[in-house]
């Protein structure tokens, strides 16, 4: 069974998703620095136009689909950490 063209990139891809904590990480530290947390949480998100031509470019590439779907789910936990992250220091913040 031969590999297809895109299995270097899938297994170096995977490779990246395994921490979305870390960058969730990268993403708070900027909001510690002042970063509007709505701005981050645009840049976390994929937006609406991205997922809608991904769900094109995989009619005639179906061999993305799964890739495109693991970095939707990725981009989702980093955001669920992030905000996970943000909320744990607005209370925090409160017992001071």
């Amino acid at each position: 069974m031969g590999l297809s063209p895109l299995s270097p990139v899938i297994n170096e891809e995977s490779a990246d998703f395994a921490y979305p904590q870390r960058e969730a990480a990268f993403f708070y530290g900027l909001f510690l620095r002042g970063h509007s947390a709505e701005k981050l949480r645009q840049d976390i998100e994929i937006p609406p136009a991205i997922l809608a031509k991904w769900d094109r470019d995989t009619s005639s590439l179906p061999e993305l689909r799964a890739l495109l779907e693991r970095i939707v789910e990725y981009r989702r936990h980093v955001l669920a950490i992030f905000e996970s992250l943000i909320g744990h220091d607005s209370h925090a913040g409160r017992l001071q």
